[in-house]
């Protein structure tokens, strides 16, 4: 198995992996980690009470978050376990089994959170179609948080081409989710995007 597999693959191939993922976050969680830092920055993109789009919620930590925050959130993640999980661990939000590439759910959201490397595990050649999914279910006025690390094979230059394909424009570019500058030799991307119709500064060229 390649170790930029796809999420469909990873768990064709090992059928627990995604309870193994389920149980670590647990234990974590139990532990006492402070698992909110995605969660805290998009809380400060938005009003109070504003509706979030967590997409690829695997088992619902940052969409939980955001629903205790006080924000109205729907989750969406194409893995049954990950969002039976989210059902048990985190009530509230609405949880949705759906794939990113296809979905449409009928309505926009004020923000979206794309947290824990989601984008890299879709098929290489549907990145640009869960984009543009993304972008369709976000209000015109609003801004997307999507991060994600170097190790999985998808280049930041190829991610910024691909969102500026599929009309987005970048606020602001981040290394870490607690508001680190980007810089050339980071390894890890936090992007806050916005629809580039609504405005914000291009894409790479």
């Amino acid at each position: 198995m390649s170790e930029h597999a796809s999420w469909a693959a990873i768990t064709a191939e090992d059928p627990d992996h995604s309870q193994w993922y389920v149980d670590r976050f647990r234990g974590l969680a139990a532990e006492g980690a402070d698992l909110d830092g995605e969660a805290r920055l998009v809380d400060a993109l938005l009003p109070r009470g504003s509706r979030v789009l967590d997409a690829g919620c695997g088992p619902g930590r940052v969409g939980g978050a955001l629903h205790r925050a006080g924000h109205h959130v729907t989750g969406v993640d194409g893995d049954p376990v990950l969002v039976a999980a989210a059902e048990v661990d985190h009530p509230g939000p609405r949880w949705l089994v759906d794939d990113l590439t296809t979905f449409d759910l009928g309505e926009t959201f004020d923000g979206i959170v794309c947290a824990g490397n989601v984008i890299t595990f879709v098929e290489p050649a549907l990145r640009r179609d869960a984009l543009t999914r993304l972008l369709a279910h976000l209000e015109p006025g609003g801004r997307m948080a999507i991060g994600f690390g170097d190790h999985r094979g998808y280049g930041f230059a190829e991610f910024r081409a691909d969102a500026a394909a599929t009309g987005w424009a970048e606020d602001l570019l981040l290394s870490t989710w607690d508001l680190r500058p980007f810089t050339p030799d980071a390894g890890f991307l936090v992007a806050l995007l916005r629809p580039a119709a609504a405005g914000g500064s291009p894409g790479p060229r």
